[in-house]
């Protein structure tokens, strides 16, 4: 591995450029805002993905997020058949209540001790708006860092990249350089006793790479903006490890919350324009996107961009080596 520098703001810290690469990648969506006509699992206001990746012989089970609901995510992933006890991680890619609210009720029906919960530094801080009037929006009391301990959890504090499994990566503090995507407005924290705006600088984002593919973003909430996120992930693999997997366009997809409900159409235009030069083989996005932000992505890409819903699956797989010859599947 080689060591590379970024530039632009906050992206002055020096990052490890990953060479190695997934066989398999899988994403379940346990929750999300809305559900396939017909489905038997339940919708919550919130977003969980859970993720399945495997290289050689080793298999990683991890969810990203668990919504806001314990009791409708436990229902959801019966349903769907995925055990907490098997579960080798949990990543909270951000303090909101939507994303965190019952992850020490999660590690309670994993029944595991030092389970790795992995979050910002910055993760329990103070996290409120003040309009219409004072609302807490960060983590809950009830998963509190004590709480989380108690239950079996091991919280790893990370703001740079994390590797779960050689080719999966946490991408710890993304670099805000787009110059169109803007902090989230009306958020608040407590410094030293005063009050001032919150920038989401917890925002973090899993990023992986299946060899012979290429790269899969998967975003819960994208604070820190899409378009940064996916390239930064993209910056996360080297040069020769992207041409393997197709080049600087060795985008396979991206699968999360883009946090475009309430931005103006300029900043969804844009983003849905940067996007698309990106080349992804496939988008799905849901939960904060806004529909107005759907309809954009879908006029740039198509058939290749389908609204995010619970229980939608994503499977990537490198491609099988036949008679000495490369499966050129996709």
């Amino acid at each position: 591995m080689m060591e590379i520098t970024g530039n632009g703001v906050q992206a002055e810290k020096t990052f490890v450029c990953f060479e190695d690469m997934l066989d398999s990648l899988s994403v379940t969506v346990v929750a999300e805002d809305s559900v396939p006509y017909e489905s038997p699992l339940l919708g919550q206001h919130g977003l969980s993905l859970y993720v399945e990746a495997t290289r050689q012989d080793t298999r990683f089970r991890c969810l990203l997020d668990v919504g806001q609901h314990p009791d409708a995510l436990a229902f959801n992933m019966e349903r769907l058949g995925i055990d907490p006890a098997t579960l080798d991680a949990i990543i909270l890619t951000h303090c909101h209540y939507d994303h965190t609210k019952g992850v020490a009720a999660l590690l309670r029906r994993a029944g595991k001790k030092n389970l790795p919960v992995v979050g910002h530094p910055t993760l329990f801080r103070p996290h409120f708006c003040t309009a219409p009037s004072l609302q807490l929006l960060g983590v809950p009391p009830e998963d509190s860092l004590s709480e989380i301990t108690a239950a079996g959890g091991v919280f790893l504090a990370v703001a740079d990249p994390l590797q779960l499994l050689p080719g999966l990566v946490v991408t710890g503090e993304i670099p805000r350089v787009s110059g169109f995507e803007r902090p989230p407005a009306g958020l608040h924290t407590v410094e030293n006793g005063a009050v001032v705006p919150d920038s989401m600088r917890d925002d973090l984002a899993l990023a992986a790479c299946v060899r012979g593919r290429g790269i899969v973003v998967l975003t819960a909430c994208s604070h820190a903006g899409i378009v940064n996120t996916t390239r930064y992930a993209l910056g996360l693999w080297g040069p020769d490890t992207l041409v393997q997997c197709g080049g600087s366009s060795a985008l396979v997809g991206i699968v999360g919350g883009f946090h475009l409900v309430e931005a103006d159409d300029e900043c969804v235009a844009k983003t849905a324009s940067a996007l698309a030069e990106l080349e992804p083989q496939w988008i799905s996005a849901g939960h904060c996107t806004g529909w107005k932000a759907q309809i954009s992505l879908q006029a740039h890409l198509g058939d290749r961009f389908r609204p995010l819903a619970t229980g939608l699956r994503f499977f990537v797989e490198a491609p099988a080596i036949i008679q000495g010859m490369p499966d050129t599947r996709s």
